[in-house]
């Protein structure tokens, strides 16, 4: 027993002297999203990249996958609970379909500073919700925001609710935001992202909702000539990794990744900010016609929705609706 205690012992000393780096093999992550290179999303994960590449001595190398490479973000969720695709960066709006409780982040109107909506999810409940991921063969290291989504369209200015009717606006195949849309008397259209610019150059659709940062890296400009700041809902991406994947890693590797997204985070929601307010100018300047929203109108619009927040709480698990409710209550406050 006491020479089996002293092996042990001698074996944990040997185990704690290997250095960090040994625990680090030479690892490709194939990292997938939907937009282009000139996207801050792609900037943030060219940044994750290069500080990760930095702290393993080169060993864990990020590919990029840009531009719905690899597939839609359905197609690319899939392919990490496979185990088949490493990381993705994707819209908690496409997560919802995983766990339905995602959905609360798309209620309309409901945060009205890009402050609230960061706040949001690095407090309780975004914690909440990356906690329920690894039994969805997910792992979540944390949100990068995508801004406020705004509408454009090929036939008017949208100043008021009333012009939103009859607008066929495509959508992203979320119930939250089809019964948004009928809530304010448009015609949604549910559509994968990669058949988009098609529909709109044919009028298969009349306009959509995204970023400026979207918008603009898409040319949607090409086939769209209304751009209006209807601020309806923030769109967060979320940092997924292929828990099979995950379980693969080193403790030590593990933390690298945490921490290169730690140290991504400010970079990525900076580059977020200064990309959106120059693809608003970019917009207009390529003969977009731009309008923003008098505050009594928003307020409108807010009414005019608010049926489908009550309308989709009841269904979602009423300890998160309860979390997310009680932080918003909270921001709008200190706000």
């Amino acid at each position: 027993m006491k020479i089996s205690a002293i092996v042990t012992a001698a074996t944990a000393i040997t185990l704690l002297a290997v250095p960090a780096h040994a625990q680090v093999q030479e690892r490709t992550i194939r990292w997938g999203h939907l937009n282009n290179t000139d996207h801050p999303v792609s900037f943030g994960v060219q940044k994750f990249a290069e500080i990760l590449a930095a702290k393993s001595g080169g060993k864990l190398k990020v590919r990029e996958f840009p531009a719905s490479q690899l597939g839609n973000e359905m197609q690319m969720q899939s392919a990490l609970r496979g185990g088949t695709q490493e990381m993705l960066s994707a819209s908690t709006t496409s997560l919802a379909s995983v766990v339905k409780e995602f959905g609360l982040l798309d209620f309309p109107f409901a945060v009205s500073t890009t402050a609230q909506a960061e706040a949001l999810v690095a407090g309780p409940f975004g914690q909440a919700m990356i906690d329920v991921l690894p039994e969805k063969d997910l792992i979540g290291l944390g949100y990068w925001g995508l801004g406020f989504r705004n509408a454009t369209n090929s036939s008017r200015s949208i100043a008021r609710v009333e012009d939103f009717a009859g607008l066929k606006l495509r959508v992203i195949p979320n119930p939250v935001f089809l019964e948004t849309f009928k809530a304010l008397k448009a015609n949604p259209v549910p559509m994968n992202f990669g058949e988009l610019y098609t529909a709109l150059e044919n009028k298969t659709v009349d306009g959509q909702e995204n970023p400026y940062t979207v918008i603009l890296s898409n040319k949607f400009y090409e086939v769209q000539k209304y751009v209006s700041a209807t601020n309806h809902a923030f769109t967060q991406n979320i940092l997924l990794v292929s828990k099979k994947f995950w379980d693969k890693l080193s403790p030590e590797e593990q933390k690298m990744m945490r921490e290169a997204v730690a140290e991504t985070r400010d970079y990525q929601r900076e580059q977020t900010r200064i990309q959106a307010e120059k693809a608003l100018t970019e917009l207009k300047a390529k003969g977009m016609i731009f309008n923003e929203i008098a505050p009594a109108e928003y307020a409108r619009m807010q009414q005019a929705t608010k049926a489908v927040a009550e309308r989709f709480s009841v269904d979602f698990d009423q300890g998160k609706v309860k979390l997310f409710n009680g932080e918003l209550e909270r921001l709008r406050k200190a706000n």
